[in-house]
C-alpha cells in the first residue's frame, strides 16, 4: 500500500495506492475508514496519549457493540432445567426420551424415575447448591441421576471414574462435595469419601419405594430459580491446578432453548458421547430432552468409527457433536464411515480450530447435512458463537466462528479493553445469558477473568432508561471481525511467546502450516533445546496419506519451502515433526502436552548460543 497525502487550502486529501493481488476495496475503505477516525480522534483532543486514541468511529462502535449484538431469545427465563424437563414430560409422557443398547425410557418413565431418586437424595442430604459428586459410566441411571440432582435442588459435579485417584479426591474435596452418587458396576479405585454416598445399584430396592411425584419446596419461598447452579465441571488452569466454573440453570435454557445456531425441537435425535465431566455433554442432554427430543447414548467409554458410525445409523441421529481433533481425524481416517452418516442434519464441530480442507471434504461426503463450527469456552456454556456451512464453496481459507449465539453478546478489544474495529486482532470478550457465576471458591481468579461489562448499555426493563450490561469474561483467545460480520478466531493470547528477541503467536504458525492441501492435521508448540535460554519453534504435522520413510523426508523438506515463503524466517520452526497421528485428550482436543521432542540428531537446524555482548 502507497499512502499519499496532498495538502490543499482547506483540508488534506488522502489517496491510496494498492495491490489488487493482496487487497481488496473494502479492506482498503476500511483501513482509510480506520485512519480518519484515529486523526478526528486526534485532533479532537491533542494532549490525549496516542496510545488512547481510538481507530473506531461512533457509528461504528454502535454497529459493534450493539447491531451486531441484537439477538435476544424468547428461552423460559423463570424455570429450571428440571422444571422444563417436567413440561415436555407433562406434555407428552409416553414419547421416547432415551435409548441405549436396545433399551428406551419415555419421557414420562424417565420423570418418574427421576422424582424417586430426588425423595431418595433428598434424604440424604441433598437441598438447595448442595453439590453431589456424580461418579457414574454412561447409561440411563446417569441420565436420570442428572434430573434427580436438580430435582432435589442440588448441582451436579462429575467426576470422571477413568481419573487418577488422586485427582478424584481433589475434585471431592475441592468442590465441596456433601453428597457421593455413584455405582458399584463402577471400574477403578473407590475414592475416599466422609460424606453419604448413594449407590444406585445397591440402593436400588430402597430407591423405587420413593414415590414418584415431585419433591415439595423446602422452604415457601424456594422454587425453580433459573439462577440456581445447575453444575460445576473443572477446566484445566494455567497454574496446573484445575478450576471449577459454575454454571446457572439460566446458562444452559439460554443455549439450547430459542436457539439461533441449530434446530433442536422434537424431531431431532441426538447422540450422546461426550463425557459427563466435558461441557459439550450440555448441549447434547439437555438440546434433546428440553424439547422433546431424542437422546441415544453410545454405549462405552471411546467408540472406533464404525462404532460411532452404527450408533449415528442405528438411532437415526440427527445432531451430532464433535470435537475437532475428532472431526479431523473421522474425515481422514474414517471418511467410509462419515459418508454413512446419511442421518444427520447438523453435524457440529469445535472446542479447536477447524481446518477448512477437511470442513469442505466432511461437507462433499454428507451433501444434505449443515456442518456448524461452534466456539465457547465452558465460562459461557459450551457455545458462544457459530458459523453454518451447507456447501464446500461457503468454505474460505479459514473456518469463521461465525456470530454470536441467542442472548450472547461478544466484542473484540485491545489491551485497554477498548473496542476494536474490523479486521484487527484482540482478545474476544463475551457475556449475556450464558455466563457462569464464576470459579468455586476462586474469588481473585474470578474477578480477574470476569469483569464489568462498562461497554455495552442497554435498555432498562422498568423504562427507567439503561442499565449496564451486567458481566464480560476475558475468554484470552485472539480473534478479529470479517468484513461481513462474522469472527474469525486465531488462537490464544496467552500462547504467545518471546524467542531469540522475537515475539511469535505459535497460532499463527500453525494456521499457514494448516493450509497446505496435503496435511491432516497440525500443531505448532515451544520445545527447549540445547539449553533453558534456547527456545525453539516446533512444528508437528500429519499427512493427509499414508507414506513410507522417504516420502515423508520429501514432504518436509517441501513443507518447509512452503513456510519459508509464506512467514519471516524468525517464525519457521526449527524443526517439522512428522506423527502417525495427532494425540488427543480425553476431551478429543490435541494433547500438546504428549507430542515429543524432536530428534535433534537428525539434522534439523543446529542452535548456536550468542558469542559476546553484541551478539547477544
Amino acid at each position: 500500500i502507497t499512502l499519499e497525502v496532498t495538502e490543499t487550502a482547506n483540508d488534506l486529501r488522502v489517496t491510496a495506492e494498492y495491490n489488487r493481488d493482496l487487497f481488496d476495496a473494502t479492506t482498503i475503505e476500511r483501513l482509510m475508514g480506520h485512519l480518519r477516525a484515529l486523526l478526528t480522534a486526534a485532533a479532537t483532543d491533542p494532549h490525549r496519549p496516542l496510545a488512547e486514541l481510538s481507530l473506531v468511529s461512533r457509528a461504528q462502535r454502535q454497529h459493534l457493540l450493539y447491531e451486531l449484538n441484537d439477538n435476544s431469545s424468547l428461552y423460559p427465563r423463570a424455570t429450571s432445567i428440571d422444571g422444563c424437563f417436567a413440561l415436555q414430560a407433562n406434555r407428552a409422557p409416553h414419547r421416547t426420551a432415551l435409548t441405549y443398547r436396545g433399551e428406551t425410557l419415555s419421557y414420562g418413565e424417565l420423570e418418574a424415575r427421576a422424582n424417586q431418586l430426588a425423595h431418595h437424595l433428598r434424604q440424604a442430604g441433598v437441598e438447595r447448591e448442595v453439590r453431589v459428586g456424580l461418579r457414574v459410566e454412561r447409561e440411563p441411571r446417569m441420565i436420570v441421576a442428572l434430573l434427580a440432582i436438580l430435582k432435589a435442588g442440588g448441582v451436579y459435579l462429575p467426576i470422571d471414574p477413568s481419573y487418577p485417584l488422586e485427582r478424584q479426591e481433589f475434585l471431592l474435596d475441592d468442590g465441596g462435595v456433601r453428597v457421593l452418587l455413584t455405582s458399584a458396576s463402577v471400574d477403578g479405585d473407590v475414592p475416599r469419601f466422609a460424606g453419604p454416598v448413594v449407590r444406585l445399584d445397591a440402593d436400588a430396592e430402597a430407591i423405587l419405594r420413593q414415590p414418584t411425584n415431585p419433591l415439595a419446596p423446602t422452604a415457601p419461598t424456594e422454587g425453580a430459580s433459573p439462577q440456581a447452579l445447575a453444575y460445576v465441571v473443572y477446566t484445566s488452569g494455567s497454574t496446573g491446578q484445575p478450576k471449577g466454573v459454575m454454571v446457572p440453570h439460566r446458562a444452559v435454557l439460554r443455549l439450547v432453548q430459542g436457539s439461533n445456531f441449530a434446530r433442536l425441537d422434537g424431531k431431532q435425535s441426538l447422540l450422546q458421547m461426550a463425557p459427563v465431566a466435558f461441557d459439550a455433554s450440555t448441549f447434547e442432554i439437555w438440546g434433546a430432552l428440553l424439547n422433546g427430543g431424542r437422546l441415544v447414548l453410545l454405549p462405552g467409554r471411546r467408540a472406533s468409527f464404525k462404532e460411532l458410525a452404527d450408533a449415528v445409523v442405528d438411532g437415526r441421529v440427527t445432531t451430532l457433536w464433535l470435537t475437532a481433533g475428532l472431526f479431523h481425524q473421522l474425515v481422514d481416517e474414517g471418511a467410509a464411515e462419515l459418508a454413512r452418516l446419511s442421518s444427520l442434519r447438523q453435524l457440529l464441530a469445535g472446542g479447536d480450530v477447524l481446518s477448512a480442507k477437511q470442513v469442505g471434504k466432511a461437507l462433499t461426503l454428507l451433501p444434505t447435512t449443515t456442518l456448524i463450527n461452534g466456539y465457547g469456552p465452558t465460562e459461557n456454556t459450551t457455545f458462544t458463537t457459530c458459523a453454518a456451512y451447507t456447501s464446500p464453496a461457503e468454505v474460505a481459507t479459514s473456518v469463521a466462528i461465525g456470530r454470536p449465539v441467542s442472548s450472547t453478546h461478544v466484542v473484540i478489544v485491545d489491551r485497554r479493553l477498548e473496542p476494536l474495529p474490523w479486521g484487527v486482532v484482540g482478545e474476544l470478550l463475551t457475556g449475556g445469558d450464558g455466563l457462569a457465576r464464576g470459579y468455586l471458591g476462586r474469588p481473585a481468579l474470578t474477578a480477574e477473568r470476569f469483569i464489568p461489562d462498562s461497554l455495552i448499555r442497554y435498555p432498562d426493563p422498568a423504562g427507567q432508561g439503561e442499565v449496564g450490561g451486567g458481566r464480560l469474561y476475558r475468554t484470552g483467545d485472539l480473534a478479529r471481525y470479517l468484513a461481513d460480520g462474522r469472527i474469525e478466531f486465531l488462537g490464544r493470547a496467552d500462547r504467545q511467546v518471546k524467542i531469540r528477541g522475537y515475539r511469535i503467536e505459535p497460532g499463527e504458525v500453525e494456521a499457514v502450516l494448516g493450509e497446505h492441501p496435503r496435511l491432516a492435521a497440525v500443531a505448532v508448540e515451544v520445545r527447549a533445546g540445547s539449553s533453558a535460554d534456547d527456545r525453539r519453534l516446533i512444528g508437528y504435522w500429519v499427512a493427509a496419506d499414508e507414506m513410507d520413510e522417504a516420502a515423508a523426508e520429501e514432504l518436509e523438506a517441501a513443507l518447509r519451502s512452503y513456510l519459508e515463503a509464506r512467514l519471516p524466517g524468525y517464525m519457521v520452526p526449527a524443526a517439522l515433526v512428522h506423527l502417525k497421528e495427532m494425540p488427543l485428550t480425553a476431551n478429543g482436543k490435541v494433547d500438546r502436552g504428549a507430542l515429543p521432542d524432536p530428534d535433534w540428531s537428525s539434522g534439523a537446524e543446529e542452535y548456536v548460543a550468542p558469542d559476546g555482548a553484541t551478539e547477544e
